[in-house]
């Protein structure tokens, strides 16, 4: 399987804050196929938050051999977002004076990701898309894409998101901002350090919505730590849960640039699409719910399917059963690909106009 993986410089970058970003570079992983010429073989796959460009390794199921999108059928694309600290323009890059960006570097809206990953993606050569597909932060950039280059996108897969972050979700991340900027090694938005200790928080805060209710409480119940809980020792040593919260933590804080956290969940606060489902674009429109999810509920994303449909929008609502709660489109990739495949199938796709 051919695997292309490049810096891709875009110049400067006008942000909808007005600010402008000098000398901005977008990491872009390519598998698969040559793209068509018309698009109709191009998938591109918009990371969640913490993602990176390189979608086999977060979304095996969705794409892979034999997967939903096969690398023998299709040209398969992702970028790293602008913001990210994954090989794009972010606080962890340097800044034209020579040091990292930092706590300096400029708000950003999914409609600046987007603006970005479209430049990086024409200088690859590739101007029409068959399918854009995200989950989370990942499904507000391929809505993103279907209402502001609609002309370019044959079908656009929203899952396990929306048109808008629900108070629920910015205060979350507001929150997990917080535990961050309250870390001792968090001065004035440097950090010398990583700041574990806040970063381990700030995941603790998302995980609680992250997950379903339903699978904290099957898993883990009030059962002592599994790794070194001592069941007669309860009220001393922390319960199961609190081990799982940890060890995610541990591990979050190794992978991700603080400021980048924060970065990407304000872009996430800032993305509102409704109101401007007018005029309805020429774009496929599915969105998927999913059970449990505490943070995009099914019932949200059907009423947002039905208010784009409303706007004549080609819009139509799929649900995916699961335990998860949000991570299924990540923990249970090969359910949501089952449920996809139909509206995936060769009839139903055409390119871009």
């Amino acid at each position: 399987m051919e695997v292309v993986e490049q810096d891709v410089a875009i110049g400067a970058l006008e942000l909808a804050s007005g600010s402008v970003l000098p000398e901005v570079v977008q990491r872009v992983t390519r598998y698969g196929c040559e793209p068509a010429a018309d698009g109709s073989n191009v998938v591109f796959l918009p990371h969640a938050l913490t993602g990176s460009s390189r979608v086999l390794e977060w979304w095996a199921g969705i794409v892979g051999p034999g997967a939903l999108f096969d690398p023998a059928r299709w040209c398969i694309v992702g970028v790293n977002v602008l913001g990210g600290c994954y090989g794009s323009t972010g606080p962890p890059t340097l800044a034209p004076d020579g040091t990292r960006w930092g706590p300096r570097f400029p708000v950003v809206t999914v409609g600046d990701l987007v603006t970005a990953q479209r430049r990086a993606l024409a200088q690859f050569g590739i101007e029409r898309l068959g399918v854009v597909i995200g989950g989370s932060l990942g499904g507000f950039q391929a809505l993103q894409w279907a209402h502001e280059h609609g002309e370019q996108v044959a079908h656009a897969i929203v899952v396990g998101a929306f048109d808008h972050l629900r108070a629920q979700g910015i205060a979350q991340n507001g929150a997990a901002r917080d535990a961050i900027a309250l870390d001792p090694a968090f001065r004035d938005g440097w950090y010398e350090e990583q700041p574990v200790a806040g970063l381990k928080l700030a995941r603790a805060i998302a995980t609680l919505t992250y997950k379903s209710e339903h699978l904290f409480e099957h898993r883990f119940r009030n059962r002592p730590d599994r790794n070194g809980g001592d069941p007669s020792r309860q009220l001393l040593d922390r319960f199961d849960v609190e081990g799982y919260l940890a060890h995610q933590g541990e591990v979050f804080a190794k992978r991700i640039d603080a400021n980048s956290y924060r970065t990407l969940t304000r872009a996430m606060d800032l993305f509102d699409l409704r109101g401007r489902e007018r005029p309805a674009g020429s774009t496929r429109l599915t969105f998927v719910g999913i059970a449990g999810d505490q943070l995009y509920p099914p019932e949200h994303v059907w009423s947002c399917t039905a208010r784009w449909a409303d706007a004549g929008w080609d819009a139509a609502y799929r649900h995916l059963p699961s335990d998860h709660g949000h991570d299924a489109f990540l923990a249970e990739a090969g359910n949501l690909a089952d449920l996809l495949r139909a509206d995936l199938e060769p009839g139903r796709l055409t390119a871009a106009r």
